[in-house]
């Protein structure tokens, strides 16, 4: 079998969902199981529906069930199918304005609406159209998460449940249409994966499904040597390893949840990205050890929006145990460290979590003297030959040079196959098609 996940982009409207169906029928014979992301911005639109309830507008409700309707109309959905929804988002939404408090469980609750919506109107109209669908939340199949509002994960041996349900639902000959994004914990509260999560909801079915291959559906051409949106000459991947794929998604690549691929890879089960918009084309696929004759450099992927925290003292120098204390304060405050670079009285950590990370600097204090730098972005150029390659770090910081991208920071270990450098927000652009020019674009 396979599992087949749509992103919101492939599910955004009727001419979209169109596409979807042609894609889903020309596989039938392959037994798919799909996992449908929410229409195109109905995810922030009910996010700001409960920020706004929170603020006392109960009438925000209106938006999100607004942009659903306009799309169930288009699909000629009946009204029966998604009116309870809309009377559950109106009730909740009048709840949280009351008492004027939007929780992480709440707010959970408010999210997973749009998937919810989206699979039931998917499998109406694919149900019309000739192919018969049935819409599931994921917890129908098992999928019982922790409590981990906004970063849930399933329990322990969901893959079990996960099975037995499938092979009563592949006993009726309909395709199974399943909420991304989205879970239950044991007390069967709705809880969520975190955003983009619902390529993980894919590849943790698929893996416990036993399928042959997960595609992941979007509006590219597979992974690119770089975004597509910033550089006009990015080229497809054909094939790339599982440990390239997920470097580029923890540095930002756009196309995979950062976590997508850790199920795949412990089962070996290839991903495969695809273009709804261009069905024909064999996209990326993603396997756990890619053909050695590839040239030695894969892509540049970059995550904006970085914070680098720095504790400089004469302290450290040649003491045992220093930066040990310095990472149990790391941990003991949950922040998430992307690179790392030291020298002899300094050491140099990058985060997302700029309010942690602050929390962290009040604490360092009694190290030495502590700053934090906002502001930044990691660039990263990966391959799996990279550490083969002679020169190549020198080649990337001249590329840099030439336009006036200052580096700030580097980190490159040992047979690593990224090297990720700090630059400022501002030079993104810059520096992405300097990188890109000089490694894929050259004769």
């Amino acid at each position: 079998m396979l599992v087949m996940k749509f992103g919101g982009s492939s599910v955004a409207d009727r001419a979209q969902i169109d596409k979807v169906l042609g894609v889903v029928r020309a596989h039938q014979g392959r037994r798919p199981l799909v996992v449908s992301s929410a229409h195109k911005g109905m995810t922030n639109a009910l996010i700001a529906a409960g920020r706004a309830a929170a603020e006392g507008d109960a009438a925000a409700a209106e938006v999100p069930i607004a942009l659903q309707q306009k799309i169930a109309d288009e699909l000629e959905v009946p009204e029966s199918v998604l009116a309870p929804f809309y009377d559950e988002i109106r009730a909740l939404l009048r709840g949280v304005s009351l008492v004027r408090e939007l929780s992480p469980r709440s707010l959970d609750y408010i999210s997973s609406f749009g998937e919810r919506m989206a699979v039931r109107a998917l499998a109406e109209y694919f149900s019309h159209h000739g192919l018969a669908a049935r819409a599931y939340d994921v917890w129908e199949l098992g999928f019982v998460t922790d409590s981990q509002f906004g970063r849930a994960r399933p329990l322990p041996g969901f893959e079990a449940a996960a099975r037995e349900r499938y092979q009563e639902l592949a006993a009726r000959s309909e395709v199974p249409i399943v909420t991304g994004f989205i879970g239950k914990n044991e007390r069967g509260e709705i809880t969520t994966v975190g955003r983009n999560g619902s390529d993980l909801t894919a590849t943790l079915l698929a893996v416990a499904l036993g399928a042959e291959e997960v595609e992941i559906w979007s509006d590219t051409d597979g992974v690119m040597t770089a975004d597509p949106h910033l550089v006009a000459g990015a080229k497809n991947i054909p094939v790339m390893s599982f440990d390239e794929a997920a470097e580029l998604a923890y540095f930002g690549s756009r196309m995979l949840h950062p976590e997508t691929l850790l199920p795949a890879m412990g089962r070996d089960v290839p991903v495969r990205v695809l273009n709804t918009n261009h069905p024909e084309h064999l996209g990326t696929v993603i396997v756990q050890h890619a053909p050695s004759e590839r040239a030695a450099l894969t892509s540049v992927a970059y995550k904006e929006g970085q914070c680098i925290l720095t504790v400089r003292t004469a302290r450290m120098f040649n003491q045992v145990g220093y930066l040990a204390r310095l990472f149990e304060l790391v941990s003991r405050h949950g922040l998430v460290v992307g690179m790392v670079a030291t020298s002899e009285v300094s050491v140099s950590l990058s985060a997302s979590d700029e309010a942690c990370a602050r929390r962290v600097l009040q604490d360092a204090a009694a190290l030495g003297e502590c700053r934090l730098d906002t502001g930044k972005t990691i660039l990263a150029v990966v391959g799996d030959r990279l550490p083969q390659t002679p020169g190549i770090a020198a080649e990337l910081l001249a590329a840099l040079a030439e336009v006036g991208v200052n580096v700030e920071m580097i980190s490159y270990g040992w047979g690593s196959i990224n090297v990720s450098m700090v630059i400022d927000d501002r030079e993104i652009d810059r520096a992405v098609k300097a990188l890109h020019g000089r490694l894929f674009e050259r004769p």
